[in-house]
């Protein structure tokens, strides 16, 4: 019965498959990304344990004193286990230019916390990792690193690995299982090297020095025993906590918060992937919705069929049947063939969202879409078959033969339920199509932002010297690339814009209350660049001066801040010549010597906040960008500042080379990412709802050819009859349309935290969708209803 025809099955098929193939895309970066359980033993019972301000308040998360944990270890009902754990990087260093890695420091107890043992070798003795003790000069492989650096060389054990900052390379005692990640670490997140997503490179031990035993800065996770709720083991630690606080007031001011693992590591994408996840299924549910009015348009013209197969002694049930197994046919088909698009949908978003979507290397194309393919093709069949289907089981036979089989005009019942998918479809594409120009408009008004800098013509590479003197090395390095043609300016910089680096201080400034306790102190973001880096960035020095080459680790302490911090902390005083505490009232102040114009350095969205800027020569950086603004194309000389560097110390790491606008397009991921998708996914909604308001009012012409046919020739001219069918289409659009605007309303608050300077209920985005789709829809209707006014009513009738 398919193949009698082909036309209307390759349209079902095709408006199947697309519906079916991006929902089934989605659904595999969503379960490789967010349904995929990291590799450690029962990770439900696994819970970070970061430290947040008890009034509340955003503040760094600055860790936890080893004093403070220990007791935990020892009191705390709630967990089997407690461990400390930190994330650190470092170099192997190689005569051709070292190679960054990423690592843990963990405590002995961080393998029974994540239930994890070496898949070769061991891991690390209590003697390794005991209190008191300098640890062991030992390291464990990751997975991936083993693999990729030594081919899976088992023979790599018992052997040396020679890292930076390491006088003696520690040697290699064992090997961990593939896929371990990182457990993140506030404190470090703005580090240039820092990826959570990333596999772990290699593990070393961290013991507890005694003399620091009070000092915060440990991480923490843990493991619950068996029943305990992360709720029960926060109010736990809660009171200890504050028991702690009443004993040393150096620990008051912070509490603990017990948060599953996996809920902080699918915290990124969850806010992209579930509305991305419904958008793709409000396309799936527009192509059901068309190939549903298919199905029924095509029963109506096939009633004669019906009911001279129920005349000749079929049944209702094989009846129903029938018409179940050809929509079931044409959705496993359509399944199939979404599951092909959708194996090919993935690896293009792999490859428009590789800054945006976190472990995106995690996301297959194997049996999870095959799967998904196949449940959403049946789940289709169901929704699309189900009405058809009884509706063939209950005609009446005679009924049908009396009315004239095909030609007969639609009942009442039938349109009420085309027209229902109709405004349906046009109700949920109208939903997308706001959403995308939401997004459009967010894009649009970020790049129309003043940035207070300048991100053209400047390439930014992260460099490091990894071994010799590193003062002696940046300051010959700025000088050969300064001499370099077509640079125009060149600066050593931690913090550069939009990439997230900075150094989360604690700061406390001249004419402000002292803080009673380390909560109290005034959280801004520290930079630390050399002479230059303003004007390399376009921005200016609006009073005082800018660093010297003088300003070096024996003269006195100087700082640069930006106009917000002025703004908020001296409004009337001025800032020049006041004094600045970056560690503590303990530590020689520094003195504000100049005031820089504001950037948006961290967001674009965000406006300018206060920003604190240290002389690079009195406090560097082990690693760091070198920012370079050139005269031309950047990128063509890429080449030139990597041999120079290379000059200089060959053993220096130069990584990470991108422009400055490279960077700026990665800060926007997120935003771009969606932006795409709810495009594609509104073009992919209007093409099918359109069709499905054509194929609906023409295959409605055909069913009520012999209606026209006799308002014809009882005196309708074309006009009337054009009308007829116009007005018929355009009542539906416009139901549709209205019911579309109201769910925009609703949908478009799961967008805001992506929206910028475009709020949720913009009109003018409204509007806009509203009219486009009406015109284009109106113009879907307008060939049906020029089909209609041509039937000849004497031909008609004599068919009939």
């Amino acid at each position: 019965m398919l193949r009698k025809q082909p036309g209307f099955s390759l349209i079902a098929i095709v408006t199947l498959a697309l519906g079916i193939g991006a929902t089934a895309a989605v659904f595999s970066l969503i379960q490789g990304v967010l349904l995929t359980p990291p590799p450690y033993n029962d990770p439900g019972r696994l819970v970070l344990i970061p430290s947040v301000r008890a009034d509340s308040q955003p503040a760094p998360s600055r860790g936890w004193a080893p004093a403070q944990w220990l007791e935990w270890q020892k009191e705390a009902k709630s967990f089997d286990s407690i461990a400390g754990y930190g994330w650190t990087f470092n170099f192997l260093i190689s005569e051709e230019g070292s190679e960054s890695l990423e690592g843990m420091a963990v405590t002995g107890d961080y393998f029974r916390v994540a239930g994890l043992e070496p898949a070769l070798g061991r891991k690390f003795l209590p003697s390794e990792t005991q209190a008191g003790s300098p640890p062991g000069n030992v390291i464990i492989l990751g997975h991936e690193f083993w693999q990729r650096k030594f081919n899976g060389d088992g023979g790599v054990l018992g052997k040396p690995f020679r890292l930076s900052r390491r006088q003696t390379p520690p040697t290699i005692i064992g090997v961990m299982p593939p896929g371990v990640r990182f457990f993140p670490s506030p404190g470090a997140s703005k580090e240039p090297n820092y990826n959570v997503d990333a596999t772990v490179d290699f593990l070393l031990p961290a013991s507890i020095n005694p003399q620091s035993i009070n000092r915060a800065g440990w991480n923490l996770a843990g493991r619950l025993r068996p029943g305990v709720t992360p709720e029960q083991a926060q109010a736990e630690l809660v009171l200890l906590a504050e028991r702690e606080s009443q004993a040393d007031p150096q620990f008051a001011g912070f509490v603990p918060r017990v948060q599953p693992l996996a809920d902080e590591m699918n915290h990124d994408g969850n806010r992209i992937l579930i509305p991305l996840l419904g958008a793709a299924g409000l396309v799936l549910l527009i192509a059901c919705g068309n190939v549903a009015a298919l199905l029924l348009v095509r029963g109506l013209q096939r009633q004669q069929e019906y009911a001279v197969r129920s005349a000749l002694g079929i049944g209702r049930t094989a009846l129903f049947r029938q018409v179940c197994t050809e929509s079931l046919l044409l959705a496993l088909a359509g399944g199939g063939l979404g599951t092909a698009l959708a194996l090919g949908g993935v690896q293009v978003i792999k490859a428009i969202g590789g800054h945006a979507i976190p472990r995106l290397d995690a996301v297959t194309t194997g049996w999870p879409v095959l799967a998904a393919g196949l449940a959403l093709g049946i789940a289709s069949a169901l929704f699309a078959g189900f009405v058809p289907a009884l509706r063939a089981s209950r005609m009446d036979p005679m009924q049908a033969i009396k009315s004239g089989g095909p030609n007969s005009s639609a009942g009442r019942t039938e349109r009420r339920l085309l027209r229902g998918v109709t405004v349906a479809q046009t109700a949920l594409t109208l939903t997308l199509l706001v959403g995308a120009g939401l997004m459009i408009r967010t894009m649009r008004n970020v790049d129309s932002v003043r940035a207070g800098y300048d991100t053209t013509r400047v390439l930014t590479m992260s460099v490091t010297a990894v071994q010799g003197n590193g003062a002696d090395f940046h300051r010959r390095a700025l000088e050969r690339v300064s001499a370099i043609p077509g640079v125009e300016h060149a600066a050593f910089a931690w913090g550069v814009p939009l990439t997230g680096n900075n150094w989360p201080g604690s700061v406390e400034l001249e004419g402000q209350p002292e803080a009673a306790k380390p909560s109290d102190r005034i959280s801004i973001p520290l930079r630390s660049v050399t002479p230059g880096y303003f004007a390399m960035l376009g921005q200016s020095i609006v009073d005082g001066r800018d660093f010297r080459s003088s300003d070096g680790r024996d003269a006195p302490r100087v700082v640069v801040v930006n106009q917000a911090l002025v703004a908020r902390y001296f409004p009337e005083s001025g800032a020049l010549g006041k004094k600045a505490w970056l560690f503590g009232r303990d530590q020689p102040p520094a003195e504000i010597v100049g005031i820089a114009t504001n950037g948006r350095t961290d967001d674009l969205t965000e406006p300018a906040g206060p920003e604190v800027y240290v002389s690079f020569w009195q406090m560097g950086a082990f690693s760091k960008h070198l920012a370079v603004r050139t005269a031309a194309d950047p990128r063509q000389i890429a080449g030139l500042i990597r041999n120079e560097l290379r000059a200089v110390d060959p053993t220096a790491a130069v990584e990470n080379v991108q422009t400055l606008d490279q960077i700026r397009s990665q800060s926007l991921a997120p935003r771009s990412f969606a932006m795409q998708l709810l495009l594609g996914f509104a073009g992919i909604a209007s093409v099918l709802t359109l069709v499905g308001i054509y194929g609906v009012l023409a295959l409605s012409v055909a069913s009520r050819r012999r209606e026209i046919a006799i308002r014809s020739a009882v005196g309708a001219d074309a006009a009337a009859i054009r009308q007829m069918i116009l007005s018929e289409g355009l009542g539906l659009i416009g139901v549709g349309v209205v019911g579309g605007l109201a769910a925009a309303l609703l949908v478009s608050r799961v967008l805001r935290t992506f929206l910028f300077g475009v709020e949720a209920a913009d009109p003018v985005t409204f509007a806009a969708a509203g009219l486009l789709f009406a015109g284009a829809a109106a113009a879907a209707c307008w060939t049906p209803a020029l089909r209609a006014s041509r039937v000849n009513p004497i031909e008609a009738l004599r068919q009939d």
